[in-house]
């Protein structure tokens, strides 16, 4: 198996989180200073400064941390179904729908649009993640 190949999946994931956190800074530190000398109360993640913040804003944010959830399965995924020798060129192609549909719930995400959409597409790559696992168990 070409390890450099299997594992590309992984690291365009972790590009497009990076990509994510710049879109979020982008976003973030210009609304920030529009909303003026805030207080302490922007420590707590649940402040009262978040009600000053853009839905885009805080959207942008929402999605960099979902980027921290769901996908830390699929990298511990990865590197396990390489190092036990169970990956294959399935598990290869669901990888790359897993990040590819990623990659378009981030842009509904960010961009505010409908949840219900995004709820499909996270479904979707929810799914490419389970039959990735169930592929390994099964090899």
């Amino acid at each position: 198996m070409d390890t450099t190949g299997f594992l590309t999946p992984v690291i365009a994931l972790i590009i497009w989180t990076l990509v994510v956190w710049a879109i979020l800074y982008a976003k973030r530190l210009p609304a920030l200073a529009k909303a003026g000398p805030l207080t302490d109360d922007v420590k707590s993640p649940d402040g009262e400064w978040k009600k000053v913040m853009p839905l885009k804003t805080q959207a942008a944010a929402h999605n960099y941390n979902h980027l921290m959830e769901q996908p830390t399965i699929f990298y511990a995924f990865m590197f396990y179904a390489l190092l036990s020798g169970v990956g294959s060129a399935m598990i290869g192609m669901l990888a790359w729908a897993y990040v590819g549909l990623r990659i378009v719930h981030s842009l509904i995400q960010i961009s505010a649009g409908p949840v219900m959409a995004r709820f499909l597409v996270f479904s979707l790559s929810t799914l490419c993640l389970v039959v990735m696992v169930v592929l390994a168990l099964l090899a």
